[in-house]
């Protein structure tokens, strides 16, 4: 997959993102970067959820059709 691709699917999941957790700003989004342990670290400290939850979450938005 090439770069321009993996940034245009890595803009839509921002967005899928920001609507399922309201809380996440833009500052969380760009230090997640669309890694899924960041992502995971990033739920732990604002939501409280466990590392495999949030894993699982990441996986299913990101399996999803975007």
């Amino acid at each position: 997959m090439n770069q321009d691709i993996a940034q245009g699917k890595w803009k839509q999941l921002k967005g899928k993102i920001q609507a399922k957790w309201g809380e996440l700003t833009d500052d969380d989004l760009d230090r997640i970067k669309g890694k899924r342990q960041e992502f995971a670290g990033v739920m732990q400290e604002k939501y409280g959820k466990g590392k495999e939850e949030a894993e699982r979450e990441f996986d299913a938005l990101r399996d999803s059709d975007i």
